[in-house]
């Protein structure tokens, strides 16, 4: 059976992982209101919650809005099928779900479970890696080597490798090998409704009643979000799992806005404004002039754009200028 998932460009990937019964596959369904059909790995491509998208594209009177998006990967099998540690490994972010509903939940232990599978898949990984290097070696120390072992005794030691201490150069003799503890992870508490996240989980752990959400999952919008709220579902799980996921993944969102259409788009913490720029077209950044910037929030508080304007309030900045969470961007550029 093929798992590959075939990427999407300029989507990131959130896979489910939990032990059998976790309720991975109703979060699945809560996350995504699409349903859920074993024997193969269920995907969906979701919009990033952003009242500013849709704000943005009245203000501009936009043809159109676009969200910034991610898809939610549910692998049948998970950390317990050499198929599906295969799909994990094509994962930008792992989602570990552990259930916290009824008599006999031990979510603390499941999350253990899971922590030592991905622990023993990279390990098995890692160790292949290494003898097959060794031997291309012939019994000489490398770069490759050196790394391949510092990354082996973490593991042995349960460490997850991004808390190894890894230098960048280590890093890159890694990356090939798409280790599961390198990459980010999010545990999310399955809870029954009305309960809260029980202790003994992490610090972040999102607390989510997949069930019910699972429920209004096929109704109408705004009927679901009704009903929801008589539950006291003030914040749906799929806006705290993204946020979560985004905090994770060290993304920021900033939003560009036309006639055509204003659109949000996704790039890491810290990324320049040509980099930005790259983001919405290659040319973009090769051809990047200068980037005429305001916050959302700046922008929203006088109107628009051209009141901004007039007010002098949109800024203009260089290549290496640091895109903060929220701006609004216009790229000049020449080709």
């Amino acid at each position: 059976m093929d798992f590959r998932l075939g990427r999407v460009p300029d989507v990131k990937d959130i896979g489910l992982v939990g032990v059998p019964n976790s309720g991975k596959s109703t979060l699945f369904t809560a996350l995504t209101h699409t349903g859920s059909h074993g024997g193969r790995a269920n995907q969906a491509v979701v919009e990033v919650p952003d009242p500013r998208v849709r704000a943005l594209s009245e203000m501009e009177r936009s043809k159109k809005h676009v969200h910034a998006q991610v898809r939610f990967v549910d692998v049948p099998g998970g950390t317990s099928s050499a198929q599906g540690v295969a799909s994990l490994r094509e994962i930008d972010a792992l989602c570990i779900v552990v259930r916290c509903f009824g008599p006999d939940a031990t979510p603390a232990e499941e999350l253990a479970s899971v922590r030592a599978d991905l622990l023993l898949a990279d390990l098995a990984i890692v160790d292949s890696a290494r003898e097959k290097a060794q031997k291309r070696a012939r019994g000489k120390a490398t770069d490759e080597t050196a790394a391949l072992q510092r990354a082996h005794d973490a593991l042995l030691a349960e460490t997850p490798l991004r808390d190894a201490g890894l230098t960048a150069d280590e890093l890159t003799h890694l990356r090939s090998l798409a280790p599961l503890t390198l990459k980010p992870w999010v545990v999310v508490a399955n809870m029954e409704e009305g309960s809260d996240v029980p202790p003994g989980l992490p610090e972040g752990t999102v607390g989510v009643w997949a069930a019910i959400e699972a429920e209004v999952a096929d109704m109408d919008p705004d009927e679901a979000v009704a009903l929801l709220d008589e539950f006291g579902v003030d914040e749906p799980g799929l806006q705290k799992v993204i946020a979560a996921s985004y905090r994770a993944l060290d993304l920021i969102t900033f939003l560009t806005t036309s006639e055509n259409e204003s659109r949000a788009w996704e790039v890491r913490s810290g990324a320049t404004a040509s980099e930005a720029a790259g983001t919405i077209h290659t040319d973009m950044k090769r051809g990047f002039i200068r980037a005429e910037v305001i916050s959302f929030e700046d922008l929203a508080a006088v109107g628009g754009l051209d009141a901004a304007k007039h007010k002098g309030l949109v800024r203009v900045e260089g290549k290496d200028y640091v895109v903060r969470e929220g701006d609004v961007f216009h790229v000049r550029f020449a080709v």
